[in-house]
């Protein structure tokens, strides 16, 4: 029989439990039996007040984040919103149904001022890691590290990112000068590593403890090799530090493999599983280092037309003469008989012009190792 339609009818009393009402294989429920942060009330301590109005209770604002994590809520006014109306995010963030979900301002504040100014981030995060390890979840044994690009954010504090310019990772990272800058935010970098259109960006970078997947330590830096290869060795030596880990090995993509660090890997007994950074290929015809011949007999190269390239002339008795010091050695052929090869166009294309009276006779090539600098003396 059609029925007369039901009109809501406000109850004087209500029998309620958020308990009763999340299903019991709902992804928060097997997330919340490891969250513990009993700590964050005495660790954050020195940063509240002890007068004026009740302040919120950063557990509620932690938890409030770990939702936003694992449902990809980015807006934290969106944020705000879905904890209010949802009735798992409430239950995992302790909060009754009457109870009043913190404004996305005072979110912003805190999560912008104590939490960054404490580090509590951090704190959080080490502690987890912390937790896996006495789990079982990580050996230190074997780690991999990568980088991931983050789109840059514009409109930051001035001030903040003027103090991070002068950081090894951000804007001291390199000498190298970037093509474009942002004027808002100069910390960033102009890259196109995913080969569509170039935007400005920073590199998340992780360490990870390969057994289970574990990220054992992070550091933001600008998308340049030099500021991520260099991350690698803060990561490693934090965790070494913070948690006594040290792997035996490391795994890592090409962009790691500068001669530098895998040298730096290596002193540490940490076995480098990393292709080397190889810039010896040619594209444009010209000789690669593979087409010289090393004569260890006579310490000299054997270029491809047959002519032989030397340190040395003559004995110097000033030690100053022989290697730069900066851990590369030169290899040279007499002027005329470079000036003579029918094949010095392959070999040093760019070298368009005699040497000086002040400097050295000997008209430089390139031997197998050696990156073509035009102009000048190639080095191994």
């Amino acid at each position: 029989m059609l029925g007369p339609r039901q009109e809501a009818q406000a109850a004087l009393f209500y029998e309620f439990s958020l308990e009763d009402h999340v299903p019991m294989d709902h992804l928060l429920r097997s997330i919340d039996r490891f969250v513990d942060l009993s700590s964050i009330r005495a660790y954050l301590a020195d940063f509240y007040s002890h007068t004026g109005r009740p302040s919120v209770d950063p557990e509620l604002l932690i938890r409030m984040l770990l939702v936003g994590y694992c449902f990809g809520i980015r807006s934290e006014r969106r944020l705000c919103e879905e904890v209010h109306l949802n009735l798992a995010y409430r239950w995992f963030c302790r909060l009754d149904l009457s109870d009043r979900v913190p404004d996305h301002s005072t979110f912003s504040k805190n999560r912008h001022g104590r939490f960054h100014d404490s580090e509590l981030l951090r704190h959080l995060f080490e502690t987890t890691v912390a937790r896996c390890i006495e789990e079982g979840l990580v050996s230190g044994q074997r780690m991999a590290i990568d980088a991931s690009l983050i789109e840059a954010d514009a409109p930051r504090a001035v001030r903040e990112y003027l103090e991070t310019l002068d950081e090894a990772a951000f804007g001291a990272a390199s000498e190298v000068q970037p093509k474009f800058t942002s004027h808002s935010d100069p910390a960033s970098q102009w890259t196109a590593a995913r080969k569509g259109p170039a935007f400005f960006s920073y590199s998340d970078n992780y360490l990870i403890d390969t057994d289970h997947g574990v990220i054992v330590d992070v550091e933001a830096t600008r998308s340049i090799r030099q500021a991520e290869v260099g991350s690698t060795k803060t990561m490693l030596d934090r965790v070494k530090a913070k948690f006594n880990l040290h792997p035996e090995r490391l795994i890592a993509d090409t962009a790691y493999g500068t001669g530098p660090m895998l040298g730096w890997l290596v002193d540490r007994k940490i076995a480098p599983h990393i292709p080397v950074l190889d810039h010896s290929g040619r594209s444009d015809g010209t000789w690669t280092r593979a087409d010289f011949e090393w004569d260890a007999e006579n310490d000299q190269y054997i270029c491809p037309e047959g002519l032989e390239l030397k340190q040395f002339r003559r004995n110097y008795s000033d030690p100053n003469r022989g290697p730069t010091g900066k851990g590369v050695a030169k290899y040279r052929c007499l002027k005329h008989t470079c000036q003579a090869c029918p094949s010095k166009s392959r070999c040093c294309p760019t070298w368009t012009s005699a040497p000086s009276p002040a400097r050295n006779t000997k008209t430089p090539v390139r031997p197998p190792g050696i990156s073509r600098r035009p102009g000048n003396t190639r080095y191994r």
